[in-house]
């Protein structure tokens, strides 16, 4: 018969637990959004806030705008918005005024993708997932002034877009003044006479049709034929920054093909030179700096004209390298050049051209990864330096996007014309002198020499660059050509004007109609916003791979909607409306304004508010957000176009701030195992399980590897169950320790347990388990103690400054195991148990709200000064003295900073180890360094 075993151990009452974390946390986040602990005061209700921060600084501090998917967050999602709830609540400690706003960006394609897979209305699909993701980040305890959230796809939102639309299609940029100025000053500097339009035609020579067409051309939103990226995959066209170097689609991984459309285009060109220089004005990492540099693409040269034998009209050139101008052996035109049908007589089959060409350029990434190929054009221009006939060439490696559409082909010092002459059999001509062991004739070589070098055979009647370094020549060869009429130096950009419509139903309509001559009309103020008509058909028309189709946006199903009749002045008319939608980006271009003044129905952002918020320092500062934290993956989409968006309004009046975001962050990504079947397909994280011999899902092997966390991968962690077991409180230490917070981690859920017990010793240091009663004392800690919670306070302090997150949570921990080692019979000192709740707040601010209330504070201690270290307590009175015994380090031993040279060389030969490696030998003499260092010299 067995014993029975011994009973069950109950578990203490109140202990720290998952279900007593819940309990807390609910409690204080409902205590929270009741007594609107967060709501931030803008600068007219400051002397009136209960909290007591008039005269505060302000600080504003944000997360990159979120979208609300169909799929609920992983623990990967709230690695940034924890980070900045961290830093917000411990600058409130600090004695800011701190503005934390939340909201979702939920316009754009997966939206409307799942509609037309579900027959769901996108407004519908959407707003459920803004509730759910609204509900898990609550459950985070994320300090957020709640009142002012919003999504882009609410009407008093997406009306300022439409508005702020309104003020670009409403302006112009001047060149002159380097300012986006309104447009109706260009009219009256064309009606004066001040300015003359650029084809030196009067403006009392135009008819009304011609005047508005001119100045149409001028506005900083217009209208253009340009060649686009249609995507059928998708049924919109992309901008350049939604297509990859393999010419597909950056969402959906869909072909794109190249189209010529009427489209609307924003000017962002003009800021090309402002966007680069404010980039050093920013405090923001050096590598995304560099990324928007790269994207922006600034480069010097000259601009080089070469007649055409038999065309009235030349070309021109754009190049970096005028110094290789004596080596041009033939002249390309990209396929979209406006002079080919001239060029060609429209003679020649554009089948001949590549495989590949469809009537319009590749994209950008096509062309660059394309081999050269192209067509002769049957004509020739003369070299402007050696008077030498060259054939001109239609070829797909060309971007229209790029400089003036053509290139001057130097094939014996540029890889893709080295590569396009060897395959038509063209000449090539040494200019800069390569290597000595590369053979004479360029023809035999393997690669086309792009090195430094001197010029050579570059001499011709009144020009000789022979002997000149490359950079001294280009010099001499642009000022040549500007003598001489051929040319003169010029910038080029990388950089195009930003594609601004999507042939898609869920986006911000425009507020833009089209009259009897198909020019737009702009739509009074007082008809905004333009909502979005009822509809229950979202598809768009076309195949993934029909590259014949084109765009048909829903909209224009829209019939009662798209065709209206309005009073614009002169009585009705018959309209049609713009049936594109703006894209994602535009809601995300300006969110951060609205974040500060979400109810005024006058104005997008009072001015007054914006300049406290936003406004500059000082007389060169940009001004901007403070803190704004996000992913490296939005370097050049959202953060170039918000920059240029910013920029525009600042032109026109409307914002006192010339950048929108001061200050950038980017956190890393949370890392997870994946698994892949045999067939390299991705199999659910979650269903695969561990053996002696690896790693199987449903009794098949698999292979393991690291991955970002999310959908694609399966490997996702959902933060709702971490929650469920551990709470909040622990979920956040664990995601600020996991390491620092620009860098990615990997997630092991078994690791989470180790900042629960973290808490609950702390609880346990602090409140007893049994009774529920508080466990300080008012007596004063002992010097050690006091010492090491002074350095605790100055590190800690410190690391929430810097966003050291982990290294904060570090020295937490040390602290609270110094009291778990030292414990006191009537419990912790008061003088260490409040400070280190303070400390604990921004990290666990649940459990440190419900302790500071447990030692006797009633209010929230969201707003309590962050304690502040004690300089004299921060100095060691002991240090290491290392002691060496004929050079070699020995000991080492920890000794008062006092310590005299006979007290410290007594300690020294006391020493054990000391003793040992002196194996009996006298002691010939001592060098004492107090308190540092003791050399012994055996005899």
């Amino acid at each position: 018969m067995s014993r029975p075993g011994p009973a069950p151990t109950e578990e203490p009452p109140h202990r720290y637990s998952a279900r007593l974390a819940a309990e807390i946390e609910t409690a204080w986040q409902d205590r929270w959004e009741a007594e609107g602990t967060f709501e931030t005061p803008n600068p007219s209700g400051l002397l009136g806030n209960p909290a007591g921060i008039a005269g505060r600084e302000k600080l504003y501090v944000l997360d990159m705008f979120p979208y609300p998917s169909g799929a609920t967050l992983h623990v990967g999602h709230p690695l940034g918005y924890i980070a900045t709830d961290v830093y917000g609540r411990f600058q409130r400690m600090a004695g800011r005024n701190v503005l934390h706003a939340f909201g979702y960006d939920a316009f754009g394609l997966p939206a409307e993708q799942f509609a037309v897979q579900s027959g769901r209305h996108p407004r519908e699909t959407t707003e459920a997932n803004i509730d759910r993701m609204r509900q898990q980040l609550r459950r985070l305890g994320l300090a957020h002034d709640g009142r002012r959230s919003f999504a882009t796809t609410d009407e008093t939102f997406y009306r300022w877009t439409q508005w702020m639309f309104l003020q670009f299609f409403g302006a112009f940029y001047d060149e002159e003044a380097g300012r986006a100025r309104p447009i109706r000053h260009l009219v009256e500097e064309f009606e004066s006479g001040r300015r003359l339009p650029a084809d030196g035609r009067d403006w009392t020579q135009r008819s009304e049709l011609e005047r508005r067409r001119l100045v149409d051309a001028h506005r900083l939103a217009y209208l253009a034929e340009v060649a686009v990226n249609w995507c059928p995959g998708l049924g919109t066209v992309l901008a350049d920054e939604e297509v990859t170097a393999e010419g597909r689609s950056e969402r959906g991984n869909f072909p794109v093909f190249r189209r010529r459309l009427r489209q609307w285009m924003l000017r962002i060109t003009a800021y090309a030179d402002r966007l680069l220089a404010d980039l050093e004005e920013l405090d923001w990492p050096e590598s995304i700096k560099t990324m928007q540099r790269n994207w922006i693409g600034r480069s010097e040269g000259a601009l080089v004209r070469f007649a055409i034998k038999g065309q009235a009209q030349g070309l021109q050139v754009f190049t970096t390298r005028p110094d290789t101008l004596f080596g041009v052996t033939f002249l390309v035109v990209a396929p979209e050049h406006p002079l080919v049908d001239s060029l060609t007589a429209g003679t020649w089959p554009a089948t001949d051209l590549s495989p590949s060409w469809t009537g319009g350029a590749p994209s950008p990434g096509e062309a660059l990864a394309r081999s050269a190929s192209g067509v002769f054009t049957g004509c020739y221009g003369e070299n402007p330096v050696t008077r030498q006939a060259v054939p001109v060439f239609v070829a797909d490696y060309v971007l229209m996007d790029y400089g003036s559409g053509a290139i001057m082909g130097v094939p014996a010092h540029d890889e893709r014309d080295f590569e396009f002459a060897r395959r038509l059999g063209l000449p090539m001509h040494v200019v800069v002198s390569p290597p000595p062991t590369w053979p004479a004739d360029p023809h035999e070589w393997t690669s086309a020499w792009t090195g430094p070098g001197r010029c050579i055979n570059s001499s011709s009647g009144d020009i000789n660059l022979d002997g000149m370094a490359v950079e001294e020549a280009a010099q001499a060869v642009t000022a040549w050509l500007s003598r001489s009429g051929g040319g003169e130096s010029a910038v080029a950009y990388r950089l195009r004007d930003w594609l601004f419509a999507r042939q898609r139903y869920w986006g911000e309509p425009f507020p833009i109609v089209y009259d009897e001559w198909d020019l737009p009309v702009a739509l009074p103020e007082e008809l905004l916003p333009v909502v979005l008509p009822a509809l229950v058909d979202f598809a768009s028309a076309g195949e993934p791979e029909d590259e014949t189709s084109r765009p048909e946006p829903p909209l224009e199903r829209a019939g009662d909607w798209a065709d209206v009749v309005l009073d614009l002045g002169g009585g009705p008319k018959r309209y049609r409306r713009e049936t594109n939608t703006m894209p994602q980006w535009a809601g995300s271009c300006w969110y951060e304004l609205r974040y500060l003044d979400p109810t005024n129905r006058e104005r997008f952002c009072d001015e007054e508010i914006e300049r406290y918020w936003m406004g500059p320092r000082s007389g060169d500062d940009v001004g901007g957000v403070d803190l704004y934290v996000g992913g490296v993956e939005h370097a050049v989409l959202h953060l170039l176009y918000a920059r240029f968006w910013h920029k525009a309004l600042y032109d026109l009046g409307h914002i006192s701030s010339r950048e929108p975001f001061r200050r950038l962050f980017n956190q890393g990504y949370v890392q997870a195992w994946a698994y892949t079947d045999a067939r390299g397909v991705t199999v659910p994280a979650d269903e695969v399980v561990e053996d002696g011999d690896g790693f199987r899902w449903h009794d098949q092997p698999v292979t393991r590897h690291y991955g970002k966390m999310g959908k694609s991968l399966k490997n996702s962690v959902s933060p709702d169950e971490l929650c469920a077991r551990y709470g909040a409180d622990t979920l956040r230490l664990y995601e600020m320790a996991m390491g620092p917070l620009d860098t990615s981690r990997p997630w092991d859920t078994r690791a989470v347990s180790g900042p629960f017990r973290f808490l609950q010793r702390l609880w346990r240091n602090l409140v007893d388990e049994d009774t529920g009663t508080v466990r300080v004392s008012g007596q004063p800690p002992d010097e050690g103690t006091k010492r090491l919670l002074h350095r605790t306070i100055a590190a800690v302090r410190a690391d929430y400054e810097d966003l050291r997150f982990n290294t904060a949570v570090a020295k937490l921990i040390e602290l609270n195991n110094h009291l778990s080692r030292t414990p006191a019979p009537s419990g912790a000192s008061r003088e260490v148990a409040e400070p280190l709740v303070l400390m604990l707040a921004p990290l666990a601010p649940h459990v440190a709200e419900e302790l500071w209330r447990r030692l006797g504070h009633d209010r929230s201690l969201a707003y309590e000064p962050f304690p502040t270290a004690d300089a004299t307590l921060l100095v060691s009175d002991r240090v290491t003295c290392v002691v060496q015994v004929a050079g070699k380090v020995r000991e080492r031993i920890e000794v008062p900073s006092a310590i005299g040279d006979d007290e410290l060389v007594s300690l020294a030969l006391g020493s054990e180890r000391v003793r040992g490696a002196l194996a009996g030998r006298a002691v010939a003499r001592t060098v004492v360094r107090a308190p540092g260092l003791v050399n012994v010299v055996p005899a």
